[in-house]
């Protein structure tokens, strides 16, 4: 299915009005020391569920790396989640250094069991 110009830009307008929603949402709640806003303005373009999986930039994983990403986890808003991947952000913190255990939820993610496939080092 192709896209004309306008439905790209009806499908950006729709994605960044999601984001600023998020966004409000999230400053309001004064959690994780501010981090949340600049994983926003970040890391936003890498963990939408628009579009594939795709590595973040380098000032994507510096906010990621600086920040609490366990407790990002635990303050997703109601609603984050019809636009953010939680799949992407983990994928994101881990990609960028940040790993969360197994088991950890991410919104209303679950990280799942490392894999008994998976050789131990």
């Amino acid at each position: 299915m192709a896209f004309s110009n306008k439905s790209c830009l009806v499908l950006a307008t729709i994605l960044m009005v999601g984001i600023l929603i998020f966004s409000q949402q999230v400053s309001s709640q004064g959690e994780c020391g501010g981090a949340l806003q600049g994983l926003l303005n970040n890391c936003a373009a890498f963990v939408t569920k628009f579009g594939p999986q795709t590595d973040p930039s380098k000032a994507c994983c510096d906010v990621v790396k600086a920040a609490d990403v366990p407790c990002v986890c635990q303050h997703i808003p109601p609603g984050a989640e019809l636009i953010v991947s939680m799949e992407k952000v983990v994928y994101v913190a881990n990609f960028c250094g940040k790993e969360l255990p197994h088991g950890t939820k991410c919104g209303s993610y679950t990280i799942p069991p490392a894999s008994s496939f998976e050789i131990e080092e």
